[in-house]
């Protein structure tokens, strides 16, 4: 890395819909190499194919990045000095750079209508445009200089086409992959320019990054065989001394490793590959996140941070600062890192645990209102929430851990404790209620011991009546130390509900 030059990344995505997992990855080690650097973090919007820009779509990528923490330093919502910040706003500089280059002669005018290359697809199944056969094509290069010049005038639609040299090898060095070369012979001759006046991709982005002062990006590998065109046009441009450093990421695999994760395999097995939910406004689905699903953007962050990273050692629980601390591009792996969704919900059930509580209370909250129950103590909320987080894997988990602290059980699993219940269990709960009635000190240390020495006095075993007893308060077998259930319910309540809960072991 050149250590003179400030470190300039930008996460450039296009706004055609929901903001997949390994878009916020790249998004999160460009704003990682950018705050190990001092350096600036951009958002950039490639709308320039209109044909499948999505309204709504880049305000969500905003409140995605948002959500995750990751801020940009410049942005469309945030100017700086090297905007515009979507590639639409900047569609008059692109034209100038494409007849530069054809100028040059590093680029031609192409008149070929769709309908035309569609026939040519037709005549060759792997038909590309390029060396082989441009010359047989409807071009500037193919059709004398007088005809291209009336086409022209006449103001008929037409494409500006990269001209890809024959017999030469591009190479760049990568820093994930080392030095990577390719064959020009292999590669076609990219549109440059559309028919309505708008870059390609592969012009837009040269173009913007040279103005934008971009020093290293880092893009999917699925990137890669178009950096070829990317490398000559900054060195057909004439910038090839300004071009930045190359990082291309592994690709996110499935599950089972075999190939790129989709939304489709998400859809299959039942998870997420979208930060956040996404309402497609064209077709009206509603494809899920993992915000919705109630993924903490700590644990979300953390997941994508050390899928495909390590820092060398075995921890895996970080902190957005610990990653900043940490990250370097030698410790990305060039291999595919395979989505585990179990793993996934590991991390979201560490954080839990780990995070400041009021953060977890302020979301259990509305919660609490979605059920109905208003008007309870913040205090004892957040008592039970103590008691519960370590079962939850969601924040949504919640309820499902803890709604027998904010209603009395109406139904009751006796189904394993019915058939050998007898009256003297009945008379232990019945005077039960009434030693309980005379404890003074309701805590968990006071009552333990009291159940179990008036258990020693029965004769009865601990098993026969401990289990009976934690589904008389919760309704089933299970939830956290019951004396801590008790304790926090209160005497009046677990005198009540082991009143109410008696008729059903019967």
């Amino acid at each position: 890395m050149n250590s003179e030059r400030k470190v300039r990344v930008r996460f450039a995505p296009s706004p055609t819909g929901g903001l997949h997992l390994g878009g916020v990855r790249t998004a999160l080690f460009n704003y990682l190499f950018a705050r190990h650097h001092k350096g600036e973090f951009i958002l950039r919007i490639e709308d320039t194919d209109q044909t499948r820009f999505v309204p709504g779509a880049e305000e969500y990528i905003t409140e995605c990045l948002d959500w995750c923490g990751l801020t940009p330093d410049e942005s469309p919502n945030k100017p700086g000095a090297f905007g515009p910040y979507r590639q639409s706003e900047r569609k008059p500089s692109y034209r100038q750079y494409a007849e530069q280059l054809i100028e040059s002669g590093y680029a031609y005018y192409a008149f070929d209508t769709a309908a035309e290359l569609d026939e040519q697809r037709q005549l060759q199944p792997n038909f590309r445009y390029s060396h082989e056969n441009r010359m047989q094509l409807r071009n500037s290069l193919s059709l004398p200089a007088e005809e291209t010049q009336k086409i022209l005038a006449e103001g008929h639609p037409h494409t500006i086409r990269i001209k890809v040299p024959t017999d030469e090898t591009v190479a760049f060095e990568d820093m994930i992959r080392g030095w990577v070369s390719f064959e020009t012979n292999l590669v076609d001759d990219k549109v440059l320019l559309k028919a309505d006046g708008m870059p390609t991709y592969h012009l837009a982005v040269v173009v913007d990054d040279r103005a934008m002062e971009i020093s290293h990006i880092f893009r999917g590998e699925e990137w890669l065989p178009s950096a070829p065109v990317h490398i000559l046009l900054w060195e057909y441009l004439g910038w090839k001394t300004e071009m930045p450093n190359w990082a291309h990421l592994p690709l996110i695999l499935k599950p089972d490793g075999n190939g790129k994760l989709s939304k489709r395999d998400g859809d299959r097995l039942g998870f997420p590959v979208y930060a956040m939910n996404w309402n497609d406004p064209k077709t009206g689905d509603l494809t899920k996140g993992f915000r919705e699903m109630g993924f903490l953007s700590e644990a979300f962050v953390n997941m994508l941070g050390v899928l495909g990273w390590n820092d060398g050692t075995e921890q895996e629980l970080f902190t957005m600062d610990e990653l900043i601390e940490k990250f370097s591009v030698e410790r990305i792996n060039k291999a595919g890192a395979k989505f585990d969704f179990e793993k996934a919900k590991w991390f979201n059930h560490e954080w839990i645990k780990k995070i400041d509580q009021p953060i977890i209370l302020a979301r259990v909250l509305p919660i609490l209102a979605v059920h109905q129950v208003t008007g309870e103590d913040e205090t004892y909320v957040n008592q039970v929430l103590t008691l519960v987080k370590e079962r939850m894997t969601f924040v949504e988990d919640f309820w499902e851990q803890a709604s027998f602290f904010f209603q009395r059980p109406t139904q009751f699993d006796t189904d394993a404790v019915k058939p050998k219940w007898n009256a003297d269990k009945t008379a232990f709960f019945q005077s039960l209620i009434t030693d309980f009635n005379t404890v003074e000190s309701w805590e968990a240390a006071t009552l333990e011991p009291l159940f179990k020495e008036k258990i020693a006095t029965s004769g009865m075993k601990i098993g026969e009546l401990m289990m009976p007893f934690r589904i008389m308060l919760v309704g089933g077998k299970f939830g956290p130390d019951v004396f801590q259930i008790t304790q926090l319910l209160g005497k009046k309540e677990v005198n009540a509900r082991i009143a109410n809960a008696l008729p059903h072991f019967e």
